[in-house]
């Protein structure tokens, strides 16, 4: 039986749905999701294998027109170097919302010697269907996609049809990866993922953007893993804050990101939770280097 087996790059501003999309042609969550922008800062490798077929996503941040700080040239690195990489690029896009943002990262893609497909997402949110006509056909008018096609991530509908059209495009060769692997990122990456995930669920609209985590200790035995993390913040200020009085807020994300990584990893989680920081450390190269931003650059 021949095999097929590439990389897809998926590409797009913040917030319309690259992850979801991801997670739901892996049917796990591998990316954290929010319903916050700018939630992805790392390129996020995820695998699935479907009979003859391997596909290898790379999930990237959300490319964005502003890059006042290095954590910000950062994820745009990430998300246009990818499209360089790969044998399929999927250009995401929510339906009915083109934007200055997808026109800047368009220039860019048809830098790329790759087809790309226009995945035209949430879709589900238009209550007629019909209205989205025009806007698939305004799209069309702007590059010549290898294809254009409607999905809605969240709900599932469209993604297998969007998989049997990669397929066409993965090239005759052997899998990269063994038929159970998922992505090629460790556990102690994952754990401070779901951790920063929470932290984006239980802090107010700011405070999440100027937090990152570092896990310091992974211990595991055959009963659980026990994780020690740091969760750095920008300035003194803001350690209050992620603590909450009483220990509170730092209590409510241990408890949620604990029950996460448990789901994930399959074993009961210890986890302990320190505030500290680093002033700056989002604009400052050495700092982000530090704390494992341009690992997969």
């Amino acid at each position: 039986m021949t095999q097929r087996c590439g990389y897809v790059a998926v590409v797009g501003k913040p917030n319309v749905g690259k992850s979801t999309l991801m997670n739901s042609s892996l049917g796990m969550r591998l990316s954290i999701t929010t319903h916050k922008p700018q939630t992805t800062r790392h390129r996020i490798l995820g695998v699935k294998t479907r009979g003859d077929s391997q596909f290898v996503f790379l999930d990237t941040p959300g490319f964005h027109l502003g890059e006042d700080k290095a954590i910000n040239r950062y994820m745009n690195k990430a998300a246009v170097s990818a499209i360089h990489d790969v044998d399929v690029v999927l250009f995401v896009i929510q339906a009915m919302r083109w934007t200055k943002e997808e026109e800047a990262l368009l220039l860019r893609l048809q830098t790329a010697d790759v087809p790309v497909i226009a995945v035209i997402n949430k879709a589900d949110l238009l209550t007629d269907k019909t209205e989205l006509l025009p806007f698939l056909a305004e799209v069309g008018q702007k590059h010549d996609f290898a294809q254009i096609i409607p999905v809605s991530a969240k709900t599932n509908k469209g993604v297998s049809q969007l998989e049997d059209l990669i397929r066409s495009f993965l090239p005759e060769q052997p899998h990269i990866f063994d038929e159970d692997d998922y992505t090629d990122k460790n556990m102690r990456f994952l754990a401070s993922e779901r951790i920063r995930e929470q932290l984006f669920y239980v802090m107010n609209e700011e405070i999440p953007y100027s937090l990152t985590v570092e896990i310091e200790q992974f211990e595991t035995t055959e009963e659980r893993h026990s994780i020690g993390a740091v969760i750095w913040v920008e300035r003194s200020t803001q350690k209050g804050i992620v603590i909450g009085k009483g220990g509170a807020v730092l209590k409510e994300v241990g408890t949620r990101a604990r029950k996460s990584m448990s789901h994930l990893f399959g074993k009961r989680v210890h986890l302990e939770l320190w505030v500290r920081v680093k002033e700056g450390w989002s604009d400052n190269d050495k700092a982000l280097h530090s704390l494992g931003y341009g690992d997969n650059d």
